[in-house]
């Protein structure tokens, strides 16, 4: 089976919005907020990351079509010891871009771990807190076009 055939739908526009939540040790939120990390501003490249993951997500997912998205929007906020990323993703196109939106938290949320990483592991090289949890999407619309 191929990719599904939207020919014959019509051009709507569409957003999604996704989020999800990077659980990080206490003194690493710490080392962030006082701009200590090793590699340097983990948000900063995170956004160009999230950014490049949403306009290639038909390259990492088989059956999504290539969108020409209009706009995106990443943030980032820290509440107690999670890192918490959303991405509104935005495209007049004849499907939705809700994938988009999952790929750009999940890749802007992993590459934050890589920057974080040595803060996170234990003695035993190994990551018992650092989890990725409710990545999900929040919001999703279509509108005429």
């Amino acid at each position: 089976m191929g990719m599904i055939d939207v020919s014959d739908k019509k051009v709507v526009g569409r957003t999604a919005e996704a989020q999800g939540h990077l659980k990080l040790k206490e003194a690493t939120i710490e080392a962030i907020k006082a701009s200590e990390i090793k590699k340097g501003d983990p948000f900063k490249t995170a956004e160009a990351a999230a950014l490049t993951g949403i306009k290639t997500t038909f390259m990492q997912i088989p059956h999504c079509h290539p969108i020409p998205i209009t706009g995106a929007e990443v943030s980032f906020e820290i509440k107690d010891t999670d890192v918490i990323c959303k991405c509104k993703v935005g495209a007049d196109y004849k499907t939705g871009v809700e994938m988009e939106a999952l790929v750009g938290v999940t890749t802007a949320l992993l590459t934050v771990w890589d920057m974080v990483k040595y803060l996170e592991k234990d003695e035993a090289g190994q990551y018992p807190f650092t989890v990725i949890n409710e990545v999900r999407v929040i919001k999703k619309q279509k509108e005429e076009v």
